[in-house]
């Protein structure tokens, strides 16, 4: 299994705070922002005399919520069309063993999520990348490249959307030319969908749901986590309207029998959190991008695009490598006290040597907080032994 570039520094990070060292964190996507007071309210009121399981699927009554949250953003679906799954981890897992065996590919634009290649790899499934460059902002690579790596072995292209770790959204256009392709090839389109709320600049997510010829190729993946501040909930869910990849993968489902419960209870409630909640989010969130991503290109040196969604940017840095940047800054580094635990973005890559100086920041802590991290990265990179430039 390939190491985790978001958590594989907690380490470094764990001897800094026991020297005294003040670490912010901007390596994983935990966001700061309270969850919504309805889910806290529902766990307190909870009142079970046992605490039994699920169905397979998860709660009857959580499913029909979902269904309504997705007709709420114009997708048609129904009960049976979703699992719930024990956070969007499990769904990648269930979705990766549902339609590939071992030796199988998928296609993958990158950098991409690391757990794709984690749960690739322990399904035995080949990786195959086609690469998105910083120069471009991380948009769709040509489609031309994606078809000159469809073999007999290739079972699908995924994609996540917004994108982890990129914060790039995709166009109605591109979303199109896959499906096109897809279609065309006979693949599965495998669309995660976890950041959806979070679009910026007056874009709009647009699901790969919402696509007519999709039925037998659209797989999504979703999670609670991040849309309603609850990441330690651990509940997702997996969509698809093809019939067959929902019986497999219930297999799946039931041989671990259930989701968790009171999670469950939970993720429901947080259908009733009010729409304002969305907007606030998005408006700390934009506030927060404009100060990090303007001020890091504002050091001498770093290039970064401007995300239109998720929570997330990739920078590139002046240094040989940000593997050893990062574990430098943890362990040899710090200004007033404080030090700076950022994801080096080579383990998002799949092609060896991509991303060596590139590093993904999350941008989950108060625009005070990120002030405080830019100064610290900036005189990091004044005095850090390997710097190139």
């Amino acid at each position: 299994m390939p190491e985790s570039p978001i958590r594989k520094l907690v380490p470094y990070a764990e001897q800094a705070v026991e020297k005294g060292v003040k670490v912010y964190q901007l390596n994983i996507g935990q966001p700061d922002l309270p969850t919504p007071k309805v889910v806290l309210d529902a766990v307190r009121n909870i009142d079970l005399e046992i605490l039994e399981y699920s169905h397979s699927a998860g709660l009857t009554e959580y499913r029909q919520a979902l269904a309504r949250y997705y007709r709420n953003n114009g997708i048609e679906i129904s009960t049976t069309d979703l699992i719930v799954t024990t956070g969007g981890s499990e769904a990648l897992s269930f979705t990766m063993g549902t339609i590939a065996d071992e030796g199988d590919e998928v296609i993958i634009p990158e950098p991409f999520y690391a757990n794709y290649n984690g749960f690739s790899t322990a399904y035995g499934v080949k990786v195959v990348p086609v690469t998105a460059t910083i120069e471009t902002n991380f948009s769709l690579p040509p489609i031309e490249s994606f078809e000159e790596k469809i073999t007999d072995k290739t079972k699908a292209i995924i994609i996540c959307n917004p994108g982890n770790p990129t914060g790039y959204l995709y166009t109605r256009e591109e979303l199109e030319k896959l499906r096109d392709m897809v279609i065309k090839h006979n693949l599965y389109l495998v669309v995660d969908e976890v950041y959806r709320e979070f679009t910026y600049d007056n874009h709009k997510h647009i699901s790969i749901l919402e696509f007519e010829g999709l039925e037998n190729h659209a797989i999504v993946v979703d999670s609670v986590s991040k849309r309603y501040s609850m990441c330690g909930a651990r509940i997702g869910c997996l969509i698809s309207r093809n019939k067959e990849v929902i019986s497999t993968a219930m297999k799946f489902a039931q041989a671990r029998l259930s989701p968790p419960t009171i999670e469950q209870i939970a993720a429901q409630a947080a259908m009733d959190t009010p729409s304002s909640y969305f907007k606030e989010v998005a408006e700390e969130y934009t506030k927060r991008r404009n100060v990090l991503v303007n001020g890091l290109n504002q050091i001498p040196g770093v290039i970064c695009p401007m995300p239109t969604g998720a929570f997330y940017c990739v920078a590139k840095l002046p240094v040989d490598n940000a593997d050893a940047f990062a574990r430098w800054m943890l362990a040899e580094f710090e200004e007033d006290g404080a030090t700076l635990m950022v994801a080096p973005a080579e383990g998002f890559y799949a092609t060896p040597n991509l991303g060596k100086q590139e590093i993904r920041l999350a941008y989950v802590l108060e625009v005070d907080v990120l002030k405080k991290c830019l100064n610290i990265l900036k005189k990091a990179l004044e005095v850090y032994p390997g710097r190139t430039k």
